[in-house]
């Protein structure tokens, strides 16, 4: 099995793929294009970069996150305050705009979890499940679905 290679060896294996990630050290790791079956280190996302300069304070760097996060937290006060529809409203917002921060901005640091796609994606969906449902919230809903309450007699009969 000459095929196979031991750990010991691959520091003696000059890497010239670009697949193949530095270790710690700077010393290229991956010899092929196969993954990896354990993953030792992980790849920042795209666009997770700082949002401002480096000389720049931290709560300036990360102001995209911060902004997002503002929105949650003044969202689930007016929750707890007894204004349920306004507050997961808010909620909801919150994640639509931090889906559209992460869609215009080149560098949003810390909101940048995964792939651009998938972040756009999960908060764009997430915050439009969250709006939608806290506008046909009971009693007085602000958004009435005619065929949701037709669906609904349909499969809960007596």
């Amino acid at each position: 099995m000459e095929s196979v290679k031991r750990v010991d060896d691959l520091d003696e294996i000059e890497v010239r793929d670009p697949v193949s990630a530095p270790d710690a050290e700077g010393r290229p790791r991956r010899t092929t294009r196969r993954f990896p079956l354990f993953t030792r280190d992980t790849a920042r996302p795209e666009g997770g970069g700082r949002a401002a300069p480096s000389d720049a304070p931290a709560p300036a760097r990360q102001w995209p996150v911060l902004a997002v996060l503002a929105m949650a937290g003044l969202g689930l006060l007016l929750t707890a305050l007894d204004l349920f529809r306004v507050g997961i409203l808010l909620l909801g917002v919150a994640l639509l705009v931090g889906g559209v921060l992460r869609w215009l901005l080149p560098d949003v640091g810390m909101l940048a979890v995964r792939s651009r796609f998938t972040d756009i994606v999960t908060y764009g969906g997430l915050g439009l499940v969250i709006v939608l449902l806290a506008l046909m919230v009971q009693p007085n809903p602000w958004l009435v679905i005619p065929f949701l309450k037709d669906t609904l007699h349909f499969t809960v009969s007596n």
